[in-house]
C-alpha cells in the first residue's frame, strides 16, 4: 500500500466484502445515469451530471463522495501529484464522468489511472455527452 494515502485507505469499505456489490453498484449507477439523461439530455457541462448523480444516489441512500484527491507516488514513494476522483459510491466503486461524443480510450486509460492510484478494483466511466447514453464498467486486480 501506498504511503500517506489516509483519504482513501479509509475509504475501502468493499475490502473483504462480497465482490457482487460493486456490480450491483454499477447497475444502479447505470440506471441512475439513463435515468438523468432521459430528463436533462445532452449538452450540460459535466458538473451538472455529477451533481445530478451525486444528489440521486444519496437519495438512493448510497454514500457519495464527490471531487476525492487520490494521491500519485513515484516507485520509491516521493508524492509527484494527485488527480480527483469524480465520485466514489460506496466506498468501493469509482465514477469517472465524461461529456464527450462517445467514451474513448484516453478516458478508459484515466480510469484505470485513478483505480491504480486508488487500490481500489472498480470504477465506471459514464458519458453523458452524447445522444445515446454510454458506460463502460472496468475492474483491476489488487496486484496490478
Amino acid at each position: 500500500m501506498k504511503p500517506a494515502q489516509e483519504t482513501i485507505e479509509s475509504k475501502i469499505g468493499c475490502v473483504g466484502m462480497n465482490k457482487d456489490r460493486e456490480f450491483e453498484l454499477t447497475d444502479i449507477v447505470r440506471e441512475t445515469g439513463y435515468a438523468i439523461h432521459q430528463y436533462l439530455g445532452p449538452g450540460h457541462p459535466e458538473e451538472i451530471y455529477e451533481n445530478a448523480l451525486a444528489h440521486r444516489l444519496r437519495k438512493a441512500g448510497l454514500d457519495v463522495e464527490q471531487q476525492l484527491p487520490l494521491h500519485i507516488f513515484d516507485e520509491d514513494e516521493t508524492l509527484i501529484g494527485e488527480c480527483y476522483a469524480d465520485l466514489l459510491v460506496d466506498d468501493c466503486l469509482i465514477v469517472g464522468l465524461k461529456v464527450a461524443s462517445e467514451i474513448a480510450d484516453a478516458h478508459i486509460a484515466q480510469m484505470l489511472g485513478l483505480l491504480r492510484a486508488s487500490d481500489i478494483g472498480h470504477g465506471v466511466v459514464v458519458n453523458f455527452g452524447a445522444s445515446k447514453f454510454g458506460i463502460r464498467k472496468l475492474a483491476i486486480s489488487s496486484n496490478s
